[in-house]
């Protein structure tokens, strides 16, 4: 029984320490823009059945049985896409998306990707992209704006207007769109703040913000992210103990054995 118990509590240090792996990545990406943080999930192992309830091999039938557990593991990561707080920048190719959506980026291969970040640039071309530390992704549909171009206008529903030098009106030249998913957390998370469908996801629909089901876009803020601070150090906290008392369970263990292998002596 003492050996069951080392591997039992080896079972619980392990699904400890992806917990703590969890915690850091949430920690770590505080001030990441769009970021989501994630939970670790938990299940228990298989059971070691000595009685089954209910059996009648003894009169009268028992009626829970004897059943000893063999330990947890991680059952799954889910991402929390809850709103992240509005931070204000006052700059024009910063967006926000309130509500639900992702706005589409061509990928390396020219593949769709998606992303809850805003803070959008324009390259030498004029065309509107994502950068990030490894390549810019161009915002799909393309948004190519006109050279001499003095201010930018993007509307709660996505409408790009531009007032080119010169001119006293603003010209509407394309239209951000967002991506909804049936089931956003079996996204694909790819770094650079981008997401790539899976089976899990589901495909996308496609519409303009503010349709029925589609968050609105807000220019000069952008969407920070959605990590507690509090709540992670409770959780890093709550690892560690848990840590602590399987590592007791393991020093409980080895001073049984330690004991029984004394016996002769």
């Amino acid at each position: 029984m003492s050996v069951q118990s080392l591997y039992t509590a080896a079972t619980g240090m392990e699904a400890m320490e992806h917990k703590l792996d969890v915690i850091a990545n949430n920690i770590a990406n505080i001030g990441t823009i769009g970021f989501k943080k994630d939970r670790a999930n938990f299940e228990d192992l298989f059971y070691r059945y000595q009685a089954v309830p209910g059996s009648e091999q003894n009169e009268p039938s028992t009626a829970v049985g004897i059943q000893t557990g063999v330990g947890t593991r991680v059952s799954s990561v889910q991402t929390n896409f809850r709103q992240g707080s509005m931070e204000e920048t006052n700059r024009s190719l910063d967006v926000a998306i309130e509500g639900e959506g992702f706005i589409q980026v061509a990928g390396p291969n020219g593949e769709l990707q998606y992303t809850r970040s805003g803070n959008l640039s324009l390259n030498r071309d004029g065309t509107l992209v994502l950068g990030s530390a490894n390549i810019g992704r161009r915002i799909e549909p393309t948004v190519t704006l006109p050279p001499n171009v003095t201010s930018i206008q993007i509307t709660s529903d996505g409408a790009i207007s531009v007032l080119q030098e010169g001119q006293t009106e603003f010209q509407t030249v394309q239209t951000l769109q967002l991506a909804r998913f049936p089931n956003p957390e079996g996204l694909l998370k790819l770094g650079d703040n981008i997401y790539g469908v899976s089976d899990a996801s589901g495909q996308p629909t496609i519409n303009n913000p503010g349709q029925p089901g589609f968050g609105l876009m807000r220019q000069g803020y952008l969407e920070a992210s959605n990590v507690e601070p509090v709540r992670e150090l409770i959780d890093l906290i709550q690892a560690q103990r848990n840590i602590e008392l399987n590592s007791k369970i393991v020093q409980a263990g080895d001073e049984t054995l330690s004991l029984i292998s004394g016996l002769r002596r």
